[in-house]
């Protein structure tokens, strides 16, 4: 049976093993500088973002990380869902749609407008599963990002 439950800071390394999993996944490993240290920092000392757990069978099988937005239009606060990652083989047993399923029941819970994500655009199997569960792709938006020397100069003009 799978068992969902929030991380705690003793999951620091099993979340980054998970991130450098989906980066692979990605084709990003060079983009990861995470660490169990940022991590513990970040999640758990600064409540920056919260962390369920997939469990089969006592084992970790994958995870969601996830924090709040806010929507102006909806005036109140959304979901957005930053990373979700099952094992490849547990791929296709309902352990993705049962992390997405715990993520819209919190988003009810604490009154939210909305559940939202990104996908990457080669990403046919993840599409069609998102579809499948109703979700719709942004078609009129584009995400926009300021990272690393770009970051910096724009906050330092």
């Amino acid at each position: 049976m799978l068992k969902i439950r929030f991380a705690d800071e003793a999951d620091a390394g099993l979340i980054l093993h998970f991130i450098e999993e989906l980066a692979r996944y990605e084709r990003m490993e060079s983009e990861v500088v995470a660490s169990e240290a940022l991590l513990r920092e970040w999640i758990f000392e600064k409540g920056k973002a919260e962390v369920l757990i997939g469990e089969w069978a006592g084992e970790p099988v994958g995870f969601a990380l996830f924090f709040h937005n806010f929507s102006t239009f909806l005036g109140r606060a959304g979901i957005y869902l930053e990373d979700l990652f099952v094992e490849p083989a547990m791929r296709g047993r309902g352990f993705g749609k049962a992390l997405l399923k715990r993520l819209a029941e919190i988003a009810i819970e604490r009154g939210c407008g909305r559940l939202e994500w990104a996908c990457l655009d080669w990403n046919a199997p993840s599409i069609a599963f998102y579809r499948s569960l109703g979700a719709r792709p942004m078609e009129e938006w584009t995400t926009y990002r300021l990272t690393g020397e770009t970051l910096e100069k724009l906050a330092h003009e």
